[in-house]
């Protein structure tokens, strides 16, 4: 028998097989096809997994239909290409012994090495067969019993024409995930003239299929949240469905995010750095450098879009703020759109806030408006992408109850407005009478009795910027505690609609197999709201600030401070309870120099996987590690290619490794972080620390022409650089740069090092916009104000002139018809 296959007229049939016994039979069926040259064969083996997963081939036959013969021939030539590791333990005779040696030395393997040898499944099996093209129908109808089958043509001659059969018919079973879309797959069967003359083949039609018991996927996203806000972290807030996830599984109390809303959104989807794919700003504020594109490089493939290239369905609520604010609307273009990123179905609002009463929803890749409440009521954002999410998984599941979905439930909460009704703020009536300053101590307190924090850890000192409790008029107190009165129930109100998904999930029967990912907060909390807080957050945006008199006086005109978070209000918080929200840490929202913007609780459940477990996982984590650790999880491999793009690589590490060992050494080892020149390196347990001198809130244009093009703003020596030691120092409460120059210098450089790398020049380069950076678009027609404010049911409006700050101007004091560029 030759071991050359050199005949243009034969092909290679793979039928693979749930059940070992039944590849057994169909085996039977065509070693005696070919005892009665009823078909001309080169050879056939079964490769199998058996049930203690050892791999092996369970039997070969030759052209005649002789079975175990040994490995000669183009025996030797399948048994080589599906399975070679097992040729090193094979005993071979004389004749054979130089083509397997062959094999053996050149290493050669084929896809259908990877498909049906080395990763076939306990209790699972394969057959291998080599026949004439003529003789295909009756070799397929004598594999009757398998559900997949496989064909390809050797029109190459030799060795590389066997393996170049078997690496296409392997890809129907094992395709190569790697490169997304993943082809079509290819018909296995016959197609003769009738049915008599043919063989069915299935599997050609579901298209990619999703590794096999592959979980369910559910992130939680909530926003404007910090990491002491909730009772299970120490904090004020009832959260009792985020300490029901935390039950069931496991609890991160050194999770990082980005310290503002868009980047940590694309570094969660994207399992890369926020700069290099664009979002090194919010998505309002795109600039004409790389990282503050606001544009996701085609090259940076979000993990839904791979779920959903691998068999997934995925769909996604809430608040996006990924889409610049110029595509929008309905001439697009989608590209950077939710479904473009992945989502087969989305439905929210796209921008970065919105009214919880009047939020202008999007569905997929149209805007639909405004929605109405039902029966009179009064319509309630948080409600209904519960109601939707819902009623999607339900129809889900209606059509297919196997096929696994991933959501992203992302929440307009606790972004301001803080909207919510009465009762729920009400709740909270008289608790935080003493002020933050008491709230900061009894959170430390609470949480190191809870094991969140380290008993030694130390209450960092307010700054001076925020006035003491007691140092506040009697006025001045019951304003600003009706507002975290407010906060609360609105954050608790969220926690209340993340349980009524829950408790569908665990109704339909899903719950014990979804990987779970509640994470509390895309940022610290928010201190955005000045010191005073507001009874309209636009005022904020435009550079108007109100102390306490003022606000009391508007909110005695719409109902009295009863009414603080109704339809009439759009309120914010003082900044120093979002200071205390983000206790024991200094600073939050946008400062990323600092733990209070970027430490945010995390909890992780998989109930058929991960087993509960109270230790806190110290680990450094990220939101870049998300996407790495979901596909870890599901066990796909991270993309090289999608849609004919290389694809950069992602750099995020997966913690899948904590699941089971809550003292496993950490792997995410060296992580940067930057917003608005604010900027931190951590490396081994060290945190080095730089901050601008510019509050969250201070977008005047005195403070930021100190950061400009005409400025001589040096980043190093005008913001000096912090150190902590954060093993020893949890809270950053101890600066120990002055003892340790060379440990600042050396992470200060790394800093520089990782910022070119990642794409974050220019300083500031996210804030293009205020500085007169500005696009050439080509000549349009004026705006009216007055009609763009009453389509977007605002009452103050930013009104840009030479593209510099905004004017604070109350847009009714205009003239009906004036007209002003925005």
């Amino acid at each position: 028998m030759t071991t050359e296959i050199n005949d243009k007229g034969k092909i290679v049939i793979v039928a693979a097989y749930q059940d070992i016994e039944k590849a057994e039979n169909n085996f039977d069926q065509l070693t005696e096809l070919a005892k009665d040259k009823q078909i001309k064969t080169d050879g056939m083996i079964i490769v199998e997994n058996n049930e203690d997963d050892k791999l092996r081939v369970r039997e070969t036959g030759d052209s005649l239909g002789r079975k175990g013969l040994g490995w000669g021939g183009s025996v030797g030539l399948l048994v080589g290409l599906a399975a070679p590791p097992l040729l090193a333990s094979v005993a071979v005779g004389a004749a054979a012994g130089g083509l397997i040696g062959k094999f053996t030395k050149k290493k050669l393997e084929s896809g259908i090495g990877k498909g049906l040898g080395e990763n076939l499944k306990p209790g699972t099996a394969a057959i291998l067969t080599i026949v004439e093209e003529k003789d295909k129908l009756i070799a397929e109808q004598a594999l009757t019993d398998s559900p997949a089958k496989s064909v390809a043509s050797i029109d190459k001659k030799g060795l590389k024409g066997l393996k170049d059969a078997l690496a296409e018919a392997g890809g129907k079973f094992n395709p190569d995930r790697t490169v997304l879309p993943i082809p079509d797959r290819e018909f296995g069967g016959t197609a003769g003239r009738t049915l008599h003359e043919s063989v069915a083949d299935w599997t050609m039609i579901p298209g990619p299929q999703a590794p096999e018991d592959a979980p369910n996927v559910l992130l939680i996203l909530i926003d404007d949240a910090g990491f002491g806000n909730i009772g299970s972290f120490g904090g004020p807030i009832n959260t009792p469905n985020f300490s029901r996830v935390q039950e069931m599984g496991i609890t991160y109390n050194s999770f990082h995010v980005t310290a503002v809303c868009s980047p940590t959104r694309a570094c969660l989807l994207t399992g890369r750095n926020q700069h290099r794919v664009g979002f090194g700003s919010i998505a309002e504020y795109s600039g004409p450098f790389p990282g503050y594109t606001a544009a996701k490089p085609k090259s940076c493939a979000a993990f839904p879009r791979v779920l959903k290239e691998n068999g997934y369905v995925t769909g996604g609520f809430g608040k996006w703020h990924l889409t610049p604010d110029n595509v929008q609307g309905a001439a697009g273009p989608f590209d950077h759109w939710p479904q473009a990123w992945g989502f087969d179905h989305w439905w929210g609002f796209l921008s970065g806030a919105a009214g919880q009463y009047d939020p202008i929803i999007t569905q997929d890749n149209a805007t639909i408006g405004v929605p109405e409440g039902k029966d009179g009521e009064q319509y309630y954002f948080p409600d209904d992408i519960t109601d939707k999410a819902v009623e999607w998984l339900h129809a889900v599941r209606a059509q297919d109850a196997h096929k696994p979905w991933m959501m992203y439930y992302s929440t307009g909460c606790a972004h301001a407005p803080h909207h919510v009704a009465k009762q729920w703020a009400d709740k909270y009536k008289g608790q935080f009478d003493e002020g933050w300053d008491v709230l900061r101590e009894k959170t430390l307190k609470r949480q190191k009795e809870l094991g969140i924090v380290p008993e030694n850890t130390q209450l960092t000192e307010r700054p001076d910027l925020f006035p003491a409790w007691d140092s506040l008029s009697e006025n001045e107190r019951k304003l600003y505690a009706r507002q975290m009165e407010v906060y609360s129930g609105y954050s608790e109100n969220a926690d209340w609609n993340v349980g009524r998904l829950l408790d569908e999930i665990e109704e339909m029967g899903d719950l014990d197999n979804t990987l779970i990912i509640y994470i509390w907060g895309d940022n610290g909390a928010s201190m955005e709201g000045t010191l005073t807080g507001s009874f309209n957050e636009m005022t904020f945006l435009n550079g108007i600030v109100l102390d306490a008199e003022d606000q009391l006086k508007l909110i005695e005109e719409y109902g009295g401070i009863d009414a603080i978070g109704g339809i009439h209000t759009a309120p914010h918080y003082a900044a120093a309870w979002a200071h205390a929200g983000n206790t024991p840490f200094q600073w939050g929202k946008q400062m990323a120099s600092h733990l209070g913007g970027t430490r945010n609780p995390m909890v992780i459940a998989w109930p058929n996987k991960i087993k509960p477990d109270s230790q806190m996982r110290p680990q450094f984590t990220h939101a870049i590690d998300v996407g790495p650790t979901i596909l870890e999880t599901i066990g796909l491999p991270e993309p090289k290619m999608v849609d004919g793009i290389e694809q950069e690589p992602t750099d995020g590490t997966s913690f899948a490794y904590t699941f089971d060992d809550m003292e496993a050494e950490e792997r995410h080892t060296i992580q940067y972080f930057e917003m608005f020149g604010s900027r931190a390196l951590y490396k081994d347990g060290w945190w080095a620390a730089s901050k601008p001198d510019r509050i969250p809130w201070d977008l005047s244009l005195e403070t930021l022409q100190a950061f400009g093009p005409d400025s001589n703003w040096d980043p190093d020596k005008d913001a000096p650089w912090e150190l902590y030691y954060l093993p020893e120092d949890f809270s950053q409460a101890h600066d120990v740069a002055a003892d340790n120059p060379d440990k600042v210098k050396e992470l200060q450089d790394l800093w520089w090092e990782e910022a070119e790398r990642n794409r974050v020049l220019p300083l500031m380069g996210g804030l293009s916009v205020f500085y007169g950076i500005l696009p050439h678009y080509p000549p349009s027609p004026d705006i009216t104000l007055l009609e763009m404010c009453k389509m977007c049911s605002v009452v103050w409006c930013p009104v840009f002139t030479d593209g510099l700050m905004p004017l604070k101007q109350n847009y009714q004091s205009l003239k009906k018809g004036q007209r002003v560029l925005l």
